[in-house]
């Protein structure tokens, strides 16, 4: 008697992971539920995505906010394709080796962005670590043909750290987005096992390179909550973030994709993110967003916006 047996050759998402110790995914509360996706706006925006054959983070991280963002148009390109060099513990995006560079990407993007007339774009990556510059010329191209295809929206990046790429803060800086985003994640102790790809000076250096290089640029970054960080920590953290003049920081609470991914060590309340949000206000920060849900690009437009007048307020006072 023979027997047949079938072999699965597709390609595993997280290859780094597969002999990882499972960590049990704990039930979300009630705070953190959303409900699935049917609005029909959400379906022309995922299909006006197929059609321009782009990648957006919004599926690629299996972020909670995808019905309600792409209910309002809003959608985060991701570029440089769908697979990261880096294998971050609480990353839900593709890792192994990418392909090469799409020439044609930036005018794929910036013809959905002038498609979906928005108002404001976030636009980010994976990261590239095989690249010479990280990539940071192709973003700069892709901001290039957004400006030319859609001068009225506003654009805001969301970048790799570029460690050990000469140039990319002075690229991105020279490109002129009104936003630049790049994500601490974490306190600087946990790097070690959720980041250890990176390192949080050379985040923290990058920030504080872009703010100089290009005062008038607004810059972003963020952390995720409930990982095992301490309340000090995130007060450090802030104050890291201040000195080097960063306006805007969210916050919001990180969500175990895969039993191989990092555990959640704590599913930290509402209120508790109300109160750092007030300690952040008290820091100095431009703008804050810091709630269970609140992820880099969510409600991106209207932060923006406020953040804006903000700035103006405080100038004129």
């Amino acid at each position: 008697m023979s027997v047949h047996i079938e072999i699965d050759h597709r390609k595993p998402r997280h290859p780094e992971k597969l002999f990882r110790p499972d960590n049990p995914i704990q039930r979300k509360p009630a705070w953190i539920r959303v409900k699935a996706p049917t609005h029909p706006i959400y379906h022309e925006t995922r299909a006006l995505m197929r059609a321009n054959g782009l990648v957006t983070v919004c599926e690629e991280a299996a972020c909670p906010n995808i019905g309600e963002c792409w209910s309002q148009r809003h959608a985060t390109m991701m570029i440089m394709g769908d697979t990261c060099t880096r294998a971050c513990a609480f990353c839900n995006v593709a890792t192994g080796l990418p392909g090469p560079l799409d020439a044609t990407e930036p005018t794929r993007v910036a013809d959905a962005v002038a498609k979906l007339g928005l108002r404001h774009v976030v636009i980010t990556s994976v990261d590239r670590d095989d690249l010479p510059d990280g990539g940071a010329a192709h973003f700069a191209a892709v901001i290039a043909a957004t400006r030319a295809a859609a001068p009225t929206t506003t654009i805001e990046v969301l970048t790799p750290d570029f460690l050990r790429k000469s140039g990319g803060a002075e690229m991105l800086a020279e490109a002129a987005p009104d936003v630049f985003n790049h994500n601490l994640e974490t306190v600087p102790r946990l790097y070690p096992s959720i980041r250890p790809g990176a390192r949080y000076y050379q985040s923290l250096r990058l920030l504080d390179q872009v703010k100089r290089l290009a005062p008038q640029t607004f810059t972003k970054s963020g952390l995720m909550l409930g990982l095992g960080e301490e309340r000090a920590e995130v007060s450090q953290v802030m104050d890291d973030l201040r000195i080097a003049d960063v306006d805007f920081i969210t916050m919001g609470q990180y969500l175990q994709p895969t039993a191989k991914h990092a555990a959640v060590a704590r599913f930290v309340p509402p209120e508790e993110f109300a109160e750092f949000a007030a300690m952040a206000r008290g820091k100095g920060f431009l703008q804050v967003a810091a709630t269970p849900l609140t992820r880099s690009s969510y409600h991106a437009d209207a932060d923006f916006a406020e953040m804006r007048a903000n700035r103006a307020a405080r100038h004129a006072a």
